[in-house]
């Protein structure tokens, strides 16, 4: 008989689970859940672990715009509604650009992984995220 997996080991705050058609990922996360930390997001890191991440939660569904401002490193940015859908990706944002990368409209979870991961792991527009944070009776992956 196979060991049972505590659900905290499925959903934790510091994990993400992504699952898309053809592949799946986990990716362990920093919560960006307020204001001073969505702002301060990633900046000034030299450095970021091969399958970590940010995690930026808005309170709702919202239109949303990120930029690059002393961000240092490479990123890969996908933009999920409050079902944890995936909607929009922005692939290799460039390190201190300040042009703006608008989200999308209806986005509460914004996912900041290394760039390049996205194309290296074939995710796509069909990506589900299993994260504690989207409410299960809204969640397409629930916890």
């Amino acid at each position: 008989m196979a060991p049972s997996i505590a659900l905290a080991d499925i959903c934790s705050k510091s994990n993400i689970d992504l699952r898309w058609s053809g592949g799946s990922a986990k990716f362990s996360v920093e919560l960006a859940d307020n204001e001073a930390k969505r702002a301060q997001g990633l900046m000034f890191r030299k450095t970021l672990g091969k399958f970590s991440g940010m995690i930026f939660v808005y309170p709702s569904e919202q239109s949303v715009n990120f930029w690059m401002r002393n961000t240092l490193i490479p990123l890969d940015i996908l933009f999920f509604d409050s079902k944890g859908t995936l909607k929009k990706i922005h692939q290799n944002a460039q390190p201190l650009d300040l042009s703006s990368l608008f989200g999308g409209d209806g986005i509460q979870y914004v996912l900041e992984i290394n760039g390049g991961m996205v194309a290296k792991l074939g995710i796509n527009e069909d990506t589900e995220m299993r994260y504690p944070l989207v409410e299960n009776e809204h969640a397409v992956w629930k916890c």
